[in-house]
């Protein structure tokens, strides 16, 4: 089971620009990071990632199909549900293996077959374990640079942009296909 989590974003809707989202992440949970820069970029993240699968539960629910592929992330909407949900895992362990930090302790997501049932739940419990791994590293930190585990050299500050943008793309993307049908 996964640990207990902290209280979910409330979703308020802007009806001139869409959905846009007001955290629960309290003054006290991301307050003492060195860098506002790194906060900044994970408060993004939670946000993202709840839009990320706001969509994707719209396109379920219309039966979005994807485009044909041999990527196993794309085979299905499940599969790529599965994809934007592990990714974060894999960027924080990337972060704190170059930064020296533990182990942030996010399980490993629920298997394809599983992950609808288990998104939310899941996403919490990711959601949490990004708040605080990264409070204490100091700015300059952040301009270091390695390869990512795709071959990209990547600064942790760029890493972080990319956990952003990861899944606001994959919304994109659905929403795209969703306006095609």
């Amino acid at each position: 089971m996964y640990p207990p989590t902290l209280p979910p974003a409330r979703r308020r809707v802007k009806p001139s620009r869409g959905p846009w989202y007001t955290l629960h992440m309290g003054d006290t949970i991301l307050q003492g990071y060195v860098y506002r820069g790194a906060r900044a970029c994970v408060l993004m993240h939670e946000r993202e990632m709840r839009a990320f699968l706001s969509v994707w539960r719209r396109a379920q629910e219309t039966g979005t199909a994807l485009p044909r592929t041999d990527d196993p992330n794309y085979l299905s909407l499940p599969a790529l549900l599965h994809h934007v949900l592990r990714c974060p895992r894999n960027y924080m362990i990337w972060m704190c293996e170059k930064l020296g930090l533990p182990d942030p302790g996010i399980h490993e997501p629920p298997a394809v077959e599983r992950i609808e049932a288990e998104a939310d739940h899941f996403l919490s419990h990711v959601l949490e374990q990004w708040r605080l791994p990264l409070a204490g590293v100091d700015e300059k930190r952040f301009d270091e640079v390695y390869p990512s585990r795709w071959g990209v050299p990547m600064s942790l500050e760029s890493m972080l942009e990319h956990a952003v943008v990861h899944p606001l793309r994959h919304a994109f993307q659905l929403k795209e296909l969703m306006r095609a049908v």
